[in-house]
């Protein structure tokens, strides 16, 4: 069963258009980044799956469910962070849980629900009023989480968020989605997005202008990721073989290494070391995200392969991999 399926959808306000026929589907269990400049028409189209507003033409299903006929239903099956989300600041952050829990007919306790978006029980005892944005962030996570929801619906979740909540952010929502449920992520954080999306949609002045893996997605703008190894000697081992690597070349001691999946990297550096051949320095480049996305919504930005000189990243998966190998 897919978990969001539109056809058409389309939503107009007077002359002007907000979504223009869009035909999405995405699939039970995934986590799908839904990306788009402000205006894009993200926050329509969530309004339209939920029955917050109606579609001037066209028809959508969550859940196997009809978003017109079939709303409360729906509602009571998902769970929703809406970006911006008004907190009752004389409540505490417990009350706000036990009264999510109760709305949502939920299973789960609030004191579980405080341990899943890191909230300590004193925190849980102060008035929201009190509260941080980021911990504010936190609870109304835990929120959307009151019902144990087949959907999870996150707008901006790492808003307000310091670099430790992000990362439990993004471990919580790839748990949920391990634990079967679908999350429809819909961010401006295109590195959120990278490190916790399985596809995206990109989507802008109301039209779904692509949707793919953002492997795929930098496969079909023809860019790719290189790694540039410089070894302590010939390498005797075929790492061409590696899942995700597309080509090799070694000259005068350096080893340059194409990969179609970016990830390929960190596995091609392991097949090295596994081999037992040294490395001595490590450099690499890949398209960002981002210049994928301003190719798909504005085309400033032209995505080839003469272009891999200026984009070092030195992406977290491969440094981790190497630490300690060249110092």
């Amino acid at each position: 069963m897919t978990a969001i399926s539109t056809e058409n959808l389309t939503k107009q306000f007077g002359d002007e258009v907000a979504l223009d026929g869009l035909d999405l589907t995405v699939e039970e269990g995934e986590v799908f980044g839904f990306l788009g400049p402000n205006g894009a028409g993200k926050s329509t189209t969530i309004n339209l799956l939920l029955d917050f507003m109606r579609p001037t033409a066209g028809r959508a299903q969550v859940l196997g469910l009809d978003s017109r006929e079939q709303s409360q239903e729906i509602r009571s099956r998902v769970g929703v962070l809406a970006e911006g989300i008004d907190l009752y600041g004389r409540l505490t952050g417990r009350r706000h849980l036990e009264l999510a829990i109760d709305w949502a007919d939920g299973e789960r306790t609030a004191d579980a629900l405080l341990d899943r978006v890191g909230l300590s029980r004193a925190d849980a005892e102060r008035k929201t009023g009190d509260y941080s944005k980021g911990m504010k962030q936190r609870l109304a996570i835990g929120m959307a989480l009151a019902g144990d929801p087949d959907l999870l619906i996150l707008d901006e979740p790492a808003s307000g968020l310091d670099p430790n909540g992000i990362r439990e952010m993004r471990d919580l929502v790839r748990a949920e989605a391990d634990a079967g449920t679908t999350v429809f992520f819909s961010s401006h954080d295109l590195d959120q997005v990278e490190a916790v999306c399985d596809r995206v949609g990109i989507l802008t002045d109301g039209d779904l202008v692509a949707v793919d893996t953002i492997e795929g997605l930098r496969e079909e703008l023809g860019a790719r990721s290189e790694l540039y190894l410089r070894l302590g000697g010939d390498p005797e081992v075929d790492v061409a073989s590696v899942a995700g690597v597309s080509a090799t070349t070694y000259e005068d001691g350096r080893l340059t290494v194409t990969c179609a999946d970016p990830r390929a990297k960190a596995r091609a550096i392991g097949h090295l070391l596994d081999a037992g051949v040294e490395i001595l320095d490590v450099d690499s480049s890949s398209v960002s995200l981002e210049d994928v996305f301003a190719a798909y919504t504005n085309g400033d930005v032209q995505v080839e392969q003469a272009d891999r000189g200026r984009q070092r990243d030195e992406q977290a998966e491969t440094e981790s991999r190497i630490a300690g190998v060249i110092g």
